[in-house]
């Protein structure tokens, strides 16, 4: 009798138990959704990795420096052409660029040298 009730009792933990065939499809979305998990995060490190190394003093550009600190800062240099342009459309905004096509701005860049 009590063979067939420790019989019982191990069929019913292979269905039902902590390891059992139910379980199975709870423990496969689990591996899932920790696997997915693991990718974004994967990502991100990356990410940061990548913005690490552009720190890296042997790497930077002080073109693109000194552009994102006149950026940062709002100040320009005494020879810089601004042109406000709206961060939506990318048209310019105000002054006389506002009546400039496209073209018109392009040759007066391309007309300077020092641009």
């Amino acid at each position: 009798m009590s063979l067939i009730a420790f019989q019982g009792y191990l069929g019913y933990s292979a269905i039902n138990g902590n390891f059992g065939i139910e379980s199975r499809d709870a423990i496969l979305a689990d591996i899932q959704v920790l696997k997915d998990r693991s990718a974004a995060l994967q990502g991100e490190i990356d990410s940061f990795a990548h913005r690490n190394s552009l720190m890296d003093p042997r790497h930077l550009d002080p073109d693109i420096v000194t552009e994102r600190a006149r950026s940062l800062l709002n100040m320009a240099h005494a020879d810089d052409i601004l042109v406000m342009v709206h961060p939506d459309s990318g048209q310019p905004i105000s002054g006389k660029f506002r009546e400039l096509i496209d073209d018109q701005l392009i040759q007066i860049i391309e007309a300077d040298s020092t641009l």
